[in-house]
C-alpha cells in the first residue's frame, strides 16, 4: 500500500492540532493561581523564547539529518547511544500517554458542570466513560492514519473557532483600571521569580506538540516543509495562548479568575456575556480535545512504531495491520492510558498532576534533542553544505540546551521523583529489545550508572508516595 504524502497545511495543522490541546482551555486560572500579568509575560518570554530555540533545533535537524525518521528520539540515539535513546522513545511516550489522560479529565471536568455526577472528572462515572471513550478511538485509528489524520486537519479549524470569539469578546470587555490592579499579582505574597517559576511547567505542557511535523516526517511530501510547518505552527499557538493568558486579567481580578472550575476559559467567558459563554466554549473545547487526543494517540502509536522498527524498543511494535497501522503499539497505547485514567481516581487535583507528569516527562527528549544539536552544530557535522549557519545553529542549541535544564530545575524535584517511578520498570522493554538482538543490555559504563541513578531515584519516589510525603 502506497504512503499517502502529507503537504505543509497538513503538517502545520499536526502541530497546531498537537498543541491546541486541553492546555489553552485552562490557562486562566492556571496562570492566575501563580502570578499577574506582568508575571505572565516574563513567562510566555521565557517560554517562548526557550520553546523557540527549540523549535529551531528541530528545524535545523530535520533539514540536516533528513535520514532520521520520527526525529523526537532517534537523535537522542544517534547522539549519545541506545540506552539514551530507548530513554527518549520511552519518556516521550509514557509522556503523551500521561497528556492523554488529562485530555480525558479535562473533558469529563467540563461535563462536570453541567452534570455533577462528573465532578472535576476524576469521580467513578467519569472514570468509566473515559474508559468507553479510550476504546472508541483505539478502534477508529486501527482503521488507518491518514484517515485520522485528515479528521485532525477539520478539528483543527473547528478548535480555533471559540478561541478566537473568547480572544474578541474579551477585547470588547477590556477594562485598564482592572488589568493595572492585576499587574503585579494583585494580592499575592511571593516574589516574581517564585511566581514566575511556579507557570514553567504549564508552558511546556501547552508547548507540547511542537514536534508533532517532526514525528510524521516520514510522511512529509518534502522534508523542508517539516521544519517550516514547526515554526508556522508555532507562531500561531504562541499568539493563541499570550492572549487567552492575558485578556482575562481585564476583565475578573486574579483572585475570582484563580478560584474557577477547570475549564477557566469557558468560566471566564460566562462571567462576561452570561451562560451561553460557557456552554460555547465547552462545545469548542470538547471538539478541540478530542481532535487532541486523536492528534496524540497517533503520535504515541507512531514513535512506538519507529522505536520497533530501529530495535530501541521490542520488534513487535513494528508490526502493522492491513491499513499500515502500528498495531502493537496502539494496543500498548490505550492500555497504558487506560491504566493511568483509573488511576486518577486516588489524585487531589487530576489536572494539575497529569499536567506537570506530563510536562516533567516529555523535556528529556527534549534536552537530548537540545544537545544532539548542540553536538553537531560544535563538531560541524553535516555544515559541509551552507557552513555560514554552524554559528547560528550552535547559539540556539546552546540557548535550548540551557533552556530544558531550567525547566527541568523549575519542576522540581517531585516531578523527577515521579518520572522515576515510570522510567525504571520501562527499561523492561530495553531488556527485550537487547536480548532480541543477542546483545549485552548496556554495553557503556555510562548506561550502568544511568540506569542505577533512575533505579535508585524511582525507588526513593515510591518510599516517598508510600510514608505520603510526595503526595499526587
Amino acid at each position: 500500500m502506497a504512503e499517502q504524502k502529507m503537504s505543509k497545511m497538513a503538517l502545520t495543522a499536526m502541530v497546531v492540532g498537537g498543541m491546541v490541546g486541553a492546555g489553552i482551555f485552562s490557562l486562566p486560572r492556571t496562570f492566575a493561581n501563580a502570578t499577574g500579568p506582568l508575571g505572565a509575560v516574563i513567562a510566555w518570554l521565557i517560554a517562548g523564547t526557550g520553546m523557540y530555540m527549540l523549535a529551531r533545533v528541530f528545524q535545523a535537524l530535520a533539514e540536516r539529518r533528513p535520514d532520521i525518521d520520527a526525529g523526537v528520539y532517534a537523535y537522542a540515539r544517534e547522539g549519545f547511544g541506545d540506552y539514551p535513546g530507548f530513554l527518549s522513545a520511552f519518556g516521550y511516550w509514557i509522556g503523551s500517554c500521561i497528556g492523554n489522560v488529562s485530555y480525558w479529565v479535562l473533558i469529563k471536568s467540563t461535563l462536570g458542570a453541567f452534570f455533577p455526577v462528573f465532578g472535576d472528572g476524576n469521580t467513578a462515572v467519569a472514570i468509566a466513560v473515559a474508559s468507553i471513550g479510550i476504546w472508541l478511538f483505539h478502534f477508529l485509528i486501527l482503521r488507518g492514519v491518514q484517515q485520522a489524520a485528515f479528521i485532525n486537519s477539520i478539528v483543527t479549524v473547528a478548535k480555533v473557532i471559540p478561541i478566537m470569539v473568547f480572544i474578541v469578546i474579551c477585547f470588547v470587555a477590556f477594562k485598564l483600571d482592572l488589568f493595572r490592579f492585576n499587574f503585579y499579582g494583585g494580592d499575592l505574597t511571593v516574589g516574581l521569580f517564585e511566581q514566575v517559576k511556579a507557570t514553567m511547567l504549564v508552558t511546556v505542557f501547552v508547548f507540547i506538540g511542537i514536534e508533532g511535523a517532526s514525528v510524521y516526517s516520514r510522511f512529509a511530501k518534502e522534508r523542508a516543509d517539516v521544519g517550516k510547518a514547526t515554526i508556522l505552527g508555532f507562531i500561531i499557538v504562541t499568539t493563541l495562548m499570550v492572549l487567552v493568558t492575558l485578556l482575562p486579567y481585564a476583565v475578573l481580578q486574579r483572585a475570582d479568575i484563580a478560584g474557577m472550575r477547570q475549564p477557566s476559559m469557558a468560566a471566564v467567558l460566562e462571567s462576561v456575556v452570561g451562560p451561553w459563554g460557557a456552554i460555547f466554549v465547552s462545545v469548542g473545547l470538547l471538539v478541540s480535545v478530542l481532535g487532541a487526543y486523536l492528534a496524540w494517540a497517533l503520535i504515541c502509536a507512531e514513535v512506538m512504531f519507529a522505536a520497533g522498527r530501529s530495535k530501541d524498543m521490542p520488534k513487535a511494535f513494528a508490526k502493522v495491520n492491513k491499513n499500515n497501522v502500528p498495531v502493537v503499539a496502539m494496543w500498548s497505547t490505550s492500555i497504558i492510558i487506560q491504566l493511568i485514567v483509573i488511576s486518577t481516581y486516588w489524585s487531589r487535583d487530576a489536572f494539575s498532576l497529569m499536567l506537570n507528569l506530563t510536562s516533567a516527562t516529555t523535556l528529556i527528549p527534549y534536552l537530548f534533542v537540545a544537545a544532539y544539536g548542540l553536538m553537531i552544530a560544535k563538531r560541524g557535522d553535516t555544515y559541509d553544505v551552507r557552513p555560514d549557519e554552524r554559528k547560528r545553529d550552535l547559539i540556539l542549541a546552546s540557548l535550548a540546551v540551557a533552556y530544558t535544564l531550567f525547566m527541568i530545575y523549575a519542576g522540581g524535584l517531585k516531578f523527577i521523583l515521579l518520572s522515576a517511578i515510570l522510567f525504571a520498570p520501562g527499561t523492561v522493554l530495553y531488556f527485550i529489545a537487547r536480548r532480541e538482538q543477542g546483545k549485552p543490555v548496556f554495553e557503556k559504563t555510562s548506561d550502568w550508572v544511568t540506569f542505577g541513578v533512575i533505579l535508585a531515584t524511582g525507588i526513593y519516589g515510591v518510599y516517598g508516595l508510600a510514608t505520603g510525603t510526595i503526595s499526587i
